[in-house]
């Protein structure tokens, strides 16, 4: 590995919540790195732990021990602009009402480098024409965001982290609304995206089989574990075996997916 591409590094770290003086623990011991040009799937069965993992590993929450570091900084001391420099975040969320264009949308991009009252530059401008034109959205550019598909909108956030350049992007089940060739169209350009920026995208998602054929890379969360490893060596190593706990959902190790037994 080499240690010049590694953006993001958790090491030995433990998340859950403190409450007063209890602690829950989620999951702990967990090693992860993210590096440039890589995509990166976290998956694992509901109520693992998955967006706690992400909103830990992006400062959102403390770790109950242990330590992120992102580009060789501890994450906890860094302020919320040096974090938005670095890192940028598509939720799941519904947007709320606004009558902004799609190109409005993505400019919200460049707030970590706007002056005060968030006048855009020409380089402004033209981080958000380039982030309009990588995800393919140019043609929507004026349309207002509630005019478009689910699919399109999709695309325009993540038009919008694009125009935030930061090295590394985190996307929590942006799937999650899609049908099946909005699901692949996207997944398609996460991978594209992460060869023509060098960037890394790490994404949660439900869509184990996709994530496999796509990703560059994934981290399973399990009850007992956290694993990260290429797709092909965690189908060797019969990690997908133990994802649920089902005796009907069965891993086919020579098929690459799951199936019904």
């Amino acid at each position: 590995m080499n240690t010049s591409n590694i953006i993001l590094q958790a090491k030995q770290i433990s998340i859950g919540y403190a409450h007063k003086k209890e602690q829950n623990i989620v999951a702990s011991g967990i090693d992860l790195t993210l590096e440039k040009g890589k995509l990166v799937a976290l998956i694992g069965a509901n109520g693992i732990g998955k967006s706690t993992l992400l909103r830990t590993i992006t400062g959102i929450q403390k770790t109950i021990s242990g330590t992120v570091f992102l580009n060789e900084k501890d994450i906890h001391h860094m302020n919320t602009l040096a974090l938005a420099k670095n890192l940028s975040l598509v939720l799941t969320e519904k947007l709320p009402p606004s009558n902004l264009s799609v190109f409005e949308l993505v400019a919200l991009g460049r707030q970590p480098y706007t002056n005060w009252i968030g006048t855009l530059t020409e380089e402004d401008i033209t981080k958000v024409n380039e982030a309009l034109v990588l995800t393919q959205i140019e043609h929507l550019a004026s349309k207002k965001h509630f005019e478009i598909s689910d699919g399109q909108l999709q695309k325009v956030l993540v038009a919008r982290a694009l125009a935030q350049d930061t090295p590394l992007i985190i996307l929590d089940e942006p799937t999650t609304h899609l049908d099946l060739l909005h699901k692949v169209a996207l997944f398609k350009l996460l991978k594209k995206l992460t060869k023509e920026t060098q960037k890394c995208i790490l994404f949660s998602t439900h869509d184990i089989d996709l994530a496999i054929q796509l990703s560059d890379e994934m981290i399973i969360m399990t009850p007992e574990t956290v694993v990260q490893d290429q797709p092909c060596n965690l189908i060797s190593k019969g990690s997908f075996n133990s994802l649920f706990k089902d005796e009907h959902i069965v891993f086919d190790a020579t098929k690459g997916k799951f199936v019904i037994s």
